[in-house]
């Protein structure tokens, strides 16, 4: 019997995929390279503007949930059509957003009817722009003290929200929020 993940609701998804913590590990960017050549393959040059790894894999000796954050930013002549197959040719898979229509695009890897597998990927496309994430990533890089502050929340929070990856990234907003003003105003990116 095969489970149709998308038509999981939030609790069913939450037992099945759990939030866990994993200590720092060196090769989320070695997986991250990897995985780059691969979108960059598969999407061409001509579409691509930047892809970055951003999230708390890319930061150094920051714990967090063993999962590949990328974005990629895509020409805005980039077909959509172009752009979800290719990247379901890699094995991801697509999550419509009507509350945010393409070019931002979310896909996922890594995920099972059988649970988390090790590692799993979310690459987030969009165009071109100042995107918070790229501000939070390098303020945490620039900043130990605060990404040990981040560590601490993540790890008290996926205590509390173990069976529910919303309400998880839901209470880490305001931290995450809070530091974005900071590292904008601050001018970084």
């Amino acid at each position: 019997m095969t489970i149709d993940l998308d038509r999981l609701n939030t609790e069913e998804l939450g037992r099945l995929f759990p939030v866990f913590i994993s200590a720092p590990d060196p090769e989320w960017i070695k997986h991250f390279e990897i995985e780059k050549k691969e979108i960059e393959k598969s999407l061409g040059p001509e579409n691509i503007i930047s892809i970055n790894h951003i999230g708390s894999t890319v930061v150094p000796d920051l714990p967090a949930k063993p999962t590949i954050d990328i974005l990629v930013e895509v020409a805005e002549e980039a077909e959509n059509e172009f752009i979800i197959q290719g990247l379901t040719d890699l094995g991801y898979h697509f999550i419509p957003r009507p509350e945010n229509p393409p070019p931002h695009m979310m896909f996922v890897k890594g995920y099972s009817e059988m649970g988390l597998k090790e590692l799993s990927y979310h690459i987030h496309i969009r165009y071109k722009g100042d995107w918070d994430e790229l501000f939070f990533r390098d303020y945490l890089r620039k900043y130990p003290e605060i990404a040990k502050q981040y560590a601490e929340l993540k790890i008290q929070l996926s205590e509390i929200h173990r069976n529910d990856r919303e309400a998880y990234t839901v209470a880490k907003t305001e931290f995450i929020n809070r530091i974005t003003q900071r590292a904008r105003k601050e001018g970084q990116s």
